[in-house]
């Protein structure tokens, strides 16, 4: 068998990627290209008014001393006073307009993923780790601070300074100029390997803070607290994090001294080019070459100190810029994230929505590839406005996925759903959200006040609808008896408030929002029957005059609804009222026969 050949040559994707990175970097400062411009202006002249104090220097020491003329020393002096006070006025002006671009350029960044984040569907957010989330709009975000506030001006300012700077050392001597710039190209080659070397230090370092903040978001949050003290498990937790930490310290060592050697080898010798000069002019000098005046050495050194410290500065920025890529490299990711739920280009917009809902022919796989396993299919059901039906099967039966397919926290990938004949899919996001409400199992509460909770469903909301819905909710006469009432502060997820509690909150929000159809997701199968049955009386007060879709785990909740669907395997297996398919003695029988065995153990 032949060897396969090989292909030819091809620049790697990183390489390829970046020209492209930098423009839409460079994209990002399009909205204040008329700030940058008046920083590039006061660049411009602070490079000139520092280039002018050697020239200065070079007419004291080569004209005003030597002949004594008082007069034209004291105007140079005057001069050399008035270079350092300009130049310092036009530095603080472009820091400060250059930092109150680069904040606002964060600050779009940061807006632009959370509100990518906020369009990506629920599927998204069961596939990734919170602390991932959160790391990438802090630590990710927050690490390009230095690039976006200052380097960009760093490294225009830096540019022209040294630009101008070997134009005024070519006017004073050229020969001397061609000694000092001799090793510059291999500096710069230096930098660029260093930068690059940083460059994916800090990739693999991104990626262990995502790691670590994800490590502690789930660790430490009230949830992960109760896990771990229960499970005993709190030291063998800290052990992970210290060696998650400890990764993380081994990797900032390597970002902080990659390169740092051979930085340090262009700092030596750019420090000793003075000494250098110094020597060939007196070499120069000693073997009849040309004569070169004090002044103009001097000025020189001084043109070339100040060359050293913008050169030195412009390949550690370039260093930088090449290590900060990695960062915008990580936030293009999530900002080129497909969006899965869209609104159409001309939503349909309903001031009324009746409540009627069906599903046509639903289909819904969770990857969207013909191979993956249906998780819902050929489902047909239709619920009238203001009818109810129940759902009810085996875990893993598609119950929940169906009912998510309303408020579109899915789309369906297969026929449609529709909410009084218009597909949900068509209508705009406005409509749906006013339309349907959503309770499920897992109540959310913010750590804000009961009342803060509440408005959350709707802003503008009086005290006494806040009353009237709590009431309704069966959760009025509990928050009144609070010492701070409807300003109690609920706690992190609402972990002040019991689980019965929590949900009859989460009711009272529903009920505040107002919506004509009602999903209820497995509502009250985390509660006690005592608990569940006061829950159930909130429960009717919500559903009363609505359309409502009840995806139940206990069946005692769904005796009186309409309509009960079983599904099996993503599959509509029964349907009927719950006299009728208890006649049937099917699945659903079974599944009363099941909960009449288990309902004492309860």
């Amino acid at each position: 068998m032949h060897p396969e050949r090989e292909p030819s040559w091809t620049p790697p994707a990183d390489a390829k990627e970046q020209p492209r990175q930098v423009r839409r970097i460079l994209k990002l400062f399009r909205p204040y290209r008329g700030r940058l411009a008046i920083v590039g202006l006061l660049v411009g002249a602070s490079s000139l008014v520092s280039v002018a104090t050697p020239f200065l220097l070079k007419e004291t020491l080569d004209v005003a001393i030597p002949r004594g003329r008082t007069g034209l020393l004291s105007l140079l002096a005057l001069g050399m006073i008035l270079s350092a006070v300009l130049s310092s006025v036009f530095g603080v002006l472009q820091t400060l307009i250059s930092t109150t671009v680069g904040q606002r350029v964060m600050h779009d960044l940061r807006t632009a993923v959370y509100g990518r984040l906020q369009r990506m569907s629920l599927a998204f957010f069961t596939r990734t780790r919170t602390g991932e989330v959160q790391s990438r709009i802090a630590n990710d975000i927050g690490g390009m601070q230095a690039t976006v506030t200052s380097t960009a001006t760093s490294l225009v300012s830096n540019a022209t300074s040294v630009v101008a700077t070997i134009v005024a050392m070519v006017a004073l001597d050229w020969r001397l100029t061609i000694v000092s710039l001799l090793l510059l190209p291999a500096f710069v080659w230096i930098s660029r390997r260093v930068g690059n070397e940083r460059k994916k230090i800090t990739t693999q370092r991104q990626k262990q803070m995502a790691a670590m903040a994800a490590t502690v978001t789930e660790s430490l949050s009230v949830s992960g607290i109760l896990l771990g003290r229960t499970m005993g498990r709190s030291d063998s937790l800290t052990a992970s994090f210290a060696e998650e930490s400890e990764r993380l310290v081994d990797l900032e060592v390597r970002s902080n001294m990659a390169g740092r050697w051979r930085m340090a080898v262009i700092t030596i010798v750019m420090a000793a080019m003075p000494a250098i000069i110094y020597w060939t002019a007196g070499l120069a000098l000693q073997f009849g070459g040309p004569k070169v005046s004090l002044g103009t050495i001097v000025a020189f050194v001084s043109l070339q100190q100040g060359l050293f410290r913008p050169a030195v500065s412009l390949l550690a920025t370039g260093v930088q810029i090449q290590t900060s890529l990695a960062l915008f490299q990580r936030i293009f990711e999530y900002l080129d994230l497909p969006i899965d739920i869209t609104e159409r280009d001309r939503p349909v917009h309903l001031d009324q929505v009746k409540g009627e809902v069906r599903f046509e022919g639903v289909e819904f796989r969770y990857d969207h590839d013909d191979k993956a396993r249906r998780v819902l299919e050929g489902i047909d059901v239709t619920v009238p406005a203001g009818g109810s039906l129940a759902v009810v099967g085996p875990t893993g039966a598609g119950k929940s996925t169906l009912g998510y397919l309303v408020p579109r926290l899915y789309d369906v990938t297969g026929g449609r759903v529709t909410i009084d004949g218009v597909d949900v899919r068509d209508l705009d996001f406005d409509t749906l959200a006013r339309a349907v409400g959503v309770v499920s199992q897992e109540t959310y509460l913010f750590h804000a006040s009961v009342a803060d909770n509440l408005r959350f469903a709707k802003p503008d909301a009086t005290d006494e609808e806040l009353r009237a819905a709590a009431g309704a909710a069966q959760i009025h006469d509990h928050i009144a008896a609070l010492p701070d009432g409807y300003d109690t502060v609920v706690g992190e997820r609402g972990h002040r408030f019991s689980g019965g509690e929590k949900q009859r909150l989460a009711i009272a929000r529903t009920i505040l929002r107002d919506p004509p159809v009602l999903i209820l997701d497995e509502a009250t199968s985390a509660l006690d029957t005592r608990t569940e049955a006061a829950v159930q009386e909130a429960i009717d007060a919500l559903s009363a005059d609505r359309t409502t879709i009840t995806i139940a785990h206990r069946l005692s909740t769904i005796r009186g609804a309409d309509q009960i669907v079983v599904l099996d395997s993503g599959r509509l297996a029964e349907r009927g009222s719950h006299e009728e398919l208890l006649e049937r003695d099917g699945r659903y029988a079974a599944l009363v026969r099941r909960d009449a065995q288990l309902e004492p153990t309860a």
